[in-house]
């Protein structure tokens, strides 16, 4: 192995070598408490190390690195306390996670490191939200990503990649190429002979260099983030190394050649760099073994101080408060003029208002841009706001949803515009397991809103017609909102757009042009949680959102010797049990009305809560009307019989036969 130390002094090789061999002495340190069963899992990254601390060492402290799972060198070169790292990785309450997640699955804005989820490709869209961030607001910075040549196959890797180029984002992908991904080797895991040569398809740079060599990576990574800065665009780098233990210490290495091992061993990152400072006249034995014998006696002390730690106790409270971030929402009444517009102008108008309001906000979606959308509800905005904070994206929902996140943690807000509701599903890992779980994990926010036109009634058939809004309202960490008038539909969006968490903002595509209503002018915002009562009566109570409202005031209008209690929900999660409390013991009847299919829509929820919390007030049971469980049609006779609309008028009736 050579070295090239270029101008460097003695005192930066020399650190470099201290931050090298810190976090070898930690993993050895972590395999003998394996041994011992003192600890029960452990993620080595032994021979790897001068990837992660050559690469972090070039990073300036104000950027962002996302590392991986086997690079603990990130966390110590940016000096995270020992003890601190240890309390996370047991799982202590003093941990980054307080005992809710493992390993390095955690971020710290204190040491700008945001860490992975299980899922291995999502970080990397992250990275392209937060350079996004530096490159509006023109920081000069760069972002450092890390990914395994098995992520490489995943579609995240892809999406990220080509967003970043597209953007001229300025990323720096680093590729550990440790040779397997668990058992699998990198023949069966790609065909192309270099991993670096995937940079070409995608039109940017990229570079292979020896990631055993620290100063190599450390000079690689130094040149290109102050290239970037300067002139903002992502690299690719694959950096060459062999993972020395398991892909955890559980899963062995027995599915790896000797051979390997013989031929790596000979390239270890820590000796061979040791070597070379010996033979610079930089290191000498006795110095090395005063730094080993500093080194272990802080690692002693800070992993039993660590032991010592709290362990986290269970507070019911507590833990369903941290699945968001607080948040008391201040209810803004509205103070202008009014006017009747459509529900889809509400919406436009509810965009502006807050892209005005807000510098920081940046709306994300296929053809938003030029275009206006696929419904034209942002058209002209590229004009008023530029193409900053109006971006066109390719074809990608993950990558967006990601880079939204990205945008949040960097200090800005993001609306994702799904093309269709339905389109979602391509980001539902993003939404899911990163949107949703950040703040639990480890307290940070996830200030962005999805605004997903829904709905049928359109004839738009099984991928542009679903009300899929029971696909979130299951999960936590995530607020619905599903308003059914243009007046609710600006209010309720500019409250989401407030909020710092991550909301789902569900619009009717049917009622965008065939609905008017008076909107209050300027800026105002509707709680959260709270439903709107649209009439009171005595007979029956109908609980409904979206589209379900107008087709029971249709059918109450064309019955009107029917006295019902009509609730609107508007949010789903959270939703307005007082309100639904209320009208339960008023009418003892209920009728849930939503457009979602019958199994597992959100229907089935209320209806669980009513008979749990309301039976004693009941007198019949509650009866849900809801969709068909089948895809959506497209043919009109097929779509009114699949629409739950179809059996309302039984459905009432029998429940007034009650």
């Amino acid at each position: 192995m050579i070295f090239n130390r270029k101008d460097k002094s003695d005192a930066v090789l020399l650190e470099l070598y201290e931050q090298l061999l810190y976090p070898r002495m930690i993993e050895e340190k972590m395999l003998i408490l394996l041994r011992q069963g003192r600890i029960g899992k452990w993620f080595s990254g032994i021979g790897q190390e001068a990837i992660a601390v050559g690469s972090t060492a070039a990073m300036h402290a104000s950027e962002y690195i996302l590392p991986m799972h086997r690079n603990l060198g990130v966390f110590t070169t940016r000096n995270i306390p020992l003890k601190k790292l240890m309390a996370q990785w047991q799982g202590k309450l003093n941990g980054f996670t307080k005992g809710r997640d493992r390993s390095f699955h955690f971020g710290t804005q204190e040491h700008k490191i945001i860490g992975m989820i299980s899922h291995l490709g999502p970080q990397m869209a992250l990275a392209d939200g937060i350079a996004l961030a530096d490159l509006i607001a023109n920081r000069k910075q760069a972002t450092l990503v890390f990914t395994g040549e098995g992520a490489t196959s995943e579609g995240d890797f892809h999406e990220a990649i080509n967003v970043a180029a597209v953007w001229d984002l300025p990323v720096i992908f680093l590729i550990e190429n440790n040779g397997y991904g668990l058992s699998t080797p990198v023949n069966e895991q790609f065909k192309c002979k270099d991993l670096v040569d995937k940079a070409k398809g995608y039109g940017i740079e990229g570079f292979q260099i020896d990631g055993n060599n620290i100063l190599e990576v450390y000079d690689t990574i130094t040149s290109i983030a102050n290239e970037i800065r300067k002139n903002p665009r992502p690299i690719l780098v694959e950096c060459l190394t062999f993972r020395m233990r398991g892909h955890e210490e559980a899963s062995g290495t027995k599915y790896v050649p000797q051979e390997l091992f013989d031929e790596w061993s000979k390239k270890d990152p820590v000796q061979n760099y040791e070597d070379f400072l010996i033979a610079q006249n930089i290191l000498t034995e006795q110095k090395i073994s005063a730094i080993k014998a500093d080194f272990k006696a802080h690692i002693e002390t800070e992993v039993e101080s660590a032991f010592s730690e709290n362990e986290p106790f269970a507070d019911v409270d507590q833990e369903l408060n941290d699945m968001y971030y607080p948040h008391a929402q201040e209810v803004h009444e509205p103070k202008g003029q009014t006017k009747n517009i459509r529900y889809i102008d509400a919406i436009t108008d509810g965009l502006r208002t807050a892209m005005i309001k807000h510098s920081n906000l940046v709306i994300m979606g296929q053809d938003v841009a030029e275009y206006g959308g696929a419904f034209k509800i942002t058209d002209g905005f590229i004009n008023e706001f530029g193409r900053n904070r109006v971006r066109n994206t390719p074809i990608c929902e993950s990558a967006i949803v990601g880079a939204s996140l990205g945008l949040s943690i960097n200090g800005y807000k993001s609306i994702v515009e799904m093309q269709f509701a339905d389109f979602v599903s391509c980001g539902f890992n993003q939404i899911v397991n990163n949107l949703a779980k950040t703040h639990y994990r480890w307290g940070e926010k996830a200030d962005v809103v999805i605004r997903m036109p829904a709905g049928a009634g359109t004839g738009a058939g099984p991928f542009h017609s679903q009300s899929n809004e029971a696909w979130f309202t299951k999960t936590p960490g995530l607020k619905v909102v599903y308003p059914a008038f243009p007046a609710d539909a600006k209010g309720l969006l500019l409250a989401a757009i407030e909020d710092p968490n991550p909301i789902m903002y569900f619009e009717h595509k049917y009622l965008y042009r065939s609905l008017t209503g008076l909107v209050p002018e300027g800026f105002y915002t509707i709680e959260i949680g709270k439903a709107n009562v649209i009439r009171h009566g005595h007979q029956i109570c109908i609980v409904t959102y979206g589209f379900g409202v107008h087709w029971a005031l249709s059918y109450l209008d064309e019955n009107p010797d029917i006295s019902a209690t009509l609730i609107d929900l508007r949010s789903l999660v959270p939703w307005d049990k007082e309100a639904v409390s209320s009208a339960v013991k008023n009418t003892g009847k209920v009728l849930i009305l939503h457009e979602d299919t019958l199994t597992c829509g959100f229907g089935a929820e209320i209806a669980a809560w009513i008979a749990e919390h309301c039976f004693e007030h009941l007198d019949a049971p509650v009866i849900r009307c809801a969709s068909l469980d089948t895809a959506i049609p497209m043919s009109k006779p097929l779509e009114d019989s699949f629409l739950a609309k179809a059996r309302l008028s039984e459905s009432i009736t029998k429940l007034l036969s009650y």
